[in-house]
This record gives C-alpha cells, structure tokens and sequence, in this order.
C-alpha cells in the first residue's frame, strides 16, 4: 500500500518537474522519508504500457530499499520532454530511450553515465539482441531490455487452411486478395497495410540491403509495386482513406476486417490484454514477415528500447543497479510475462512468453519468433531525422497516388542528396 502516493505522477506534477528542469532542477530529495533510495525513471504512458510496472514492481520485490518512482510523459511528447529535461540540467535517475536516434544524441551530447563495464561484464552478450545497436565506438551508454520486430498477425478464422508460415510479398499480394470477401460496410480486408512508411521501406531495407541513408533508393520499386497492387485491387484500405480517417491497424484487425496485419511484436500484448478485457474476440495468430524471396531465412526490422542512467542522476548507482536488473534474464522475464519480447533471450525466457494465457503456441507463431535477422528500422546517424522526413513526404505522396513510384523514388534521391548530405 505504500505505493499510493508515489505510483503516478500526475500530469500536473510532471509539468512542474518539466518547469524544475529548465532551471537545472530534477527535484525532490533522493530518499524517502523511511530512508528508502529513491530513483526516479522517465516513461511514457505509464498507465497503459504495463511493462513499467511490472519492472518496478519487480525490481522492488528484489530491491526493498529502493523506491522506483515513474515520471509519466504522455508518448507523442516524450522525446521533446526528455531533451528539455536534459537541457535545464534535470536529475532525472533513469531515461527510458524510446529509440536509438534519441539514444545516439543524448549520448554523443554527454548526457548520459557510461554503462560500458556492465556490457563488458556480461557472460554472453549474444543472449542480449540489439545490443549492438547501442555501441558508440566501442563504449555503451543504455542496455536493451525490449527487443521488437515485425511479423504477421493473421486472423485464423479468416486465412482458414491458407499456410502463411513461409510466404513471399508476392504470394502475400495473391493471398490477401484472395481472402478478400464482400462489400461496402461489410467487406472483409485480405490485408491492412498501415500507413507509416517503414510498411514498405523498412522491408525493403532489410530485406534487399538497401541503404536508407544512401540517398539511391531504387531498391524501394518493387516493395512500392506489392503495396499499390493490393491496394489497387481492394484488398486493403486505401492509404488516403486510412490516413484521413486515422484508421488504427488494432481497429481493423480486432473487429475482424482484417485478415492480415504486418505489425511489430509489440500488438501481442496489446491483444491479449484486449481479449482479456473482452474488447478482442478473434483467435490470431503469429508468421514471420513476408519475405522478398524464399531462401529459408526470415529477415525482418524493428527496434529495440534500452533503458539509460542520466549523467547528473541523483542516485546514480541504484538507477545503475535498476537498469542491469531490468535488462537481464530477471527482468526478461518479467517483461516475457506481459507478451513482450525481451532483449535477453533464453529458452526460460520465450517458455515464459508463450505461456502467456492467451498467446499463441502453434509452430508459425513461434517460427515467428525466431527470425534469421533483426535490422534496426532506421540506421543511427545525425542525418536520420532529416532523412527521415524526407522519406515520409514522399512516401504519402506515392500511396496516395499523387506521384508514381518511380517520380517518388526520383524525388526521395534528389532531396536526401541536396537537402542533407
């Protein structure tokens, strides 16, 4: 019972620790009045993103003399907020990287405590997927406690006896409009293809070896000539449409008018908490992703998440203590209980994830969760968010039928060329 007071913060009090922080404040004293350490760690969504919790409470169980104390920040603002907080000198203890480009900025900014011992005192770094990704010439400044990636969520009532356990894009097109069944209100979607642009970048990068940094985007073609084909032919909501409206991939997928849905791991803990709630009553399931050729390797992208200690952290070496234990096999498999896939993976670690209630164990699910290779969706860079943009511009603009693939691949090489590098 405790916890009532500190669980949450309210946004309120956020805005005021936010306020602190461009005077080079943080806030707050570093123990609680029972002489319990206090680390406080920046997050996002708190209240529907259970895996916070789980760590904390987790954490806690093994930890009694420390008092975790979240600093909610709603996620569409999260990144602006973290940067502000840095920039006022905010003691923050712990920071949530929500992705690698915000990570690489903060730490080649030196704004983050070096995490390089831990990482050299790891017995099998290979257990740890993505952590890779977090290595700025040779030093570490995050560990990796989520590791996700896209796969295809399918609807099992509406694939029926199709086998979606090896498919190539091209074979996607034909089955998607293949399921594609009726009309007007009620008409049955072989496919949702949402509208971020990794839906046909992303793959492309990952799985030609194409270059989204390169400014020479020609490998795009034929991922841009899947995706405008079953949206031609009806078999998915159009781009305009689903973009206008603000579709969401769970709306389509969940009320059944969607059959397929290339989407990261992330969904899977979203539905089963959904089914759990009785707001999902559809039996889905998991394949690996499309694959642009059938070679036997399933090669994917996603992205992982690291938790990192702030560099003028109140407590340093609890927030120390909390981020090794969140990213080791105790917080796996804490994290692996939620439905989420962990970054530490062992065989005690996915037993867990799919002994979720609710998750499905049939062989292509879990194929699916073992892919040949992971690419991180966007490569870290100084230029990844300007390019970013970029790519996104034009990719609404050929999905939408304003220009051809070719003028918008033309487009993408001219910008990136003459507009960042």
């Amino acid at each position: 019972m405790r916890r009532t007071t500190t669980r949450l913060l309210p946004v309120a009090l956020a805005a005021t620790l936010f306020g602190a922080a461009a005077c080079g404040g943080g806030g707050g004293s570093g123990t609680t009045s029972d002489g319990r350490t206090v680390v406080k760690i920046a997050l996002w969504n708190y209240r529907t993103t259970p895996e916070f919790k789980a760590l904390i409470d987790g954490f806690e169980a093994k930890y009694p003399k420390i008092d975790v104390q979240p600093v909610d920040i709603l996620s569409d603002d999260y990144p602006d907020k973290v940067t502000t907080m840095l920039a006022g000198g905010d003691r923050t203890d712990v920071l949530t990287m929500k992705n690698v480009t915000d990570y690489a900025r903060y730490a080649t900014r030196g704004q983050l405590l070096p995490l390089t011992d831990a990482v050299a005192g790891l017995t099998d770094k290979s257990a740890y997927a993505g952590l890779a990704d977090y290595d700025l010439a040779g030093k570490y400044y995050a560990l990796p406690y989520r590791q996700d990636f896209w796969v295809l969520f399918y609807n099992k009532k509406l694939v029926g006896d199709a086998d979606v356990s090896h498919l190539t894009w091209s074979g996607f097109d034909s089955l998607a409009k293949q399921l594609t069944k009726g009309s007007g209100a009620s008409k049955t979607y072989g496919t949702y293809l949402h509208t971020w642009r990794s839906v046909v970048q992303a793959v492309a990068s990952a799985q030609t070896g194409g270059d989204l940094l390169g400014g020479d985007y020609g490998w795009m073609k034929d991922q841009y000539g899947i995706a405008l084909d079953v949206q031609k032919a009806g078999a998915t909501l159009p781009f305009a449409t689903a973009s206008s409206q603000k579709i969401t991939y769970d709306s389509q997928f969940t009320t059944g008018k969607a059959a397929m849905v290339p989407m990261g791991t992330w969904w899977a803990a979203a539905l089963l908490a959904e089914k759990a709630e009785g707001k999902n009553p559809v039996d889905w399931g998991m394949a690996p992703l499309p694959q642009t050729t059938d070679n036997g390797r399933a090669v994917t992208f996603g992205s992982p998440t690291a938790f990192a200690v702030n560099k003028k952290a109140r407590n340093a070496d609890a927030a120390k203590q909390f981020v090794e234990w969140a990213s080791g096999p105790q917080g796996a498999a804490v994290i692996a209980k939620v439905g989420l896939v962990p970054s530490y993976h062992d065989n005690s670690v996915m037993n867990t994830f799919f002994g979720v209630a609710g998750m499905p164990t049939d062989a292509a699910s879990r194929q699916a969760m073992r892919p040949s290779k992971v690419q991180l969706e966007m490569p870290v860079s100084d230029k990844s968010s300007d390019i970013d943009q970029i790519l996104t511009e034009e990719h609404e603009l050929v999905m939408t039928g304003e220009k051809s693939v070719d003028a918008g691949i033309k487009e993408m090489d001219h910008r990136v060329k003459t507009e960042v590098q």
